[in-house]
């Protein structure tokens, strides 16, 4: 038994049992029976490939679904079925697992998890997804549970988060999954939930590494920003885009120069033709300038 598959139980179990010597027997469902639901894979590259493939061979791996209804839901093997449906096949073959709603969706989560071609936005929607589940809080208050765990790692709050029953949950599954630490999800991965769209769009679309998406995420300029992510899609290196936005982030922090017509007002200034009380406070004004200038 894998870490994960004991960490997250029966799930993961009863779709390795699917597909082992004991598997169920393997039908031929009709493509207008069977149902898919939401997954953190939005992108599925080479369908062209996989469906030209399967015109010549056929579906050779089984798709794994469940019983909803008078319908079947695919819990793995979304990709095959929709190349199958361009190879213009009618059924394809597959086995029916007993799946609770839950379990169906911790499998899920976990075997497109698993897959290499998930991007990095992909793959932090779809872990936070799994702890979601996991947990049965929302998403938001997952999130929420990660900043107050790394503002407590970081001695910024003393409320005893790490160590809750939540908390040691998270780090299992951390642990189980693999890929990297709770706190350097929260560090490099969380950020990416709030990407500009385009940046968002180009990392879902493999065009940019999510290390270049933080930087030019920095950027608050939108259309230097979107001149700086082309030339980051033509090629630009990480080393080269933090310098160019280093530069950037200096000259938006530099103080703006005195405006012209703020100065040109003060010289034709008449304290005399105000009203007491608009005279009472630019004269206010005037001696706090006069101190700070005086420093």
């Amino acid at each position: 038994m894998s870490r994960l598959d004991e960490v997250l139980g029966t799930a993961i179990l009863k779709g390795k049992k699917a597909l082992g010597k004991e598997a169920s027997e393997v039908l031929r469902l009709p493509l207008d029976l069977l149902r898919v639901r939401g997954q953190p894979r939005r992108r599925f590259e080479n369908l062209e490939a996989l469906a030209e493939s399967i015109r010549e061979k056929g579906v050779l791996q089984p798709l794994l679904v469940r019983r909803v209804g008078e319908a079947y839901e695919v819990v793995a093997g979304e990709r095959r079925l929709r190349a199958a449906a361009m190879a213009g096949l009618k059924e394809v073959p597959a086995r029916v697992l007993e799946l609770s709603d839950k379990e169906a969706r911790l499998f899920a989560l976990v075997e497109n998890l698993q897959r290499e071609d998930l991007n990095p936005y992909e793959e932090t929607v779809g872990v936070l997804a799994l702890l979601s589940e996991d947990l049965g809080r929302p998403v938001e208050e997952v999130v929420a549970l990660l900043h107050r765990m790394q503002n407590e790692r970081r001695g910024k709050a003393t409320q005893n988060v790490l160590g809750s029953p939540e908390a040691r949950r998270v780090e299992e599954v951390f642990k189980a999954l693999g890929r990297m630490n709770w706190e350097s999800f929260v560090q490099a991965r969380l950020p990416l939930l709030s990407l500009p769209e385009d940046l968002r769009a180009a990392l879902e679309e493999g065009a940019i590494p999510y290390t270049a998406a933080l930087e030019l995420k920095k950027v608050k300029d939108e259309s230097l920003r979107k001149a700086l992510l082309e030339e980051v899609r033509a090629g630009l290196s990480l080393r080269e885009l933090k310098a160019r936005v280093r530069g950037v982030l200096r000259k938006e922090k530099a103080p703006r120069p005195w405006p012209k017509e703020v100065a040109a007002k003060l010289a034709r200034l008449d304290l005399e033709a105000l009203p007491p009380e608009r005279r009472a406070r630019v004269e206010e004004l005037l001696a706090e300038l006069e101190r700070v200038l005086g420093k």
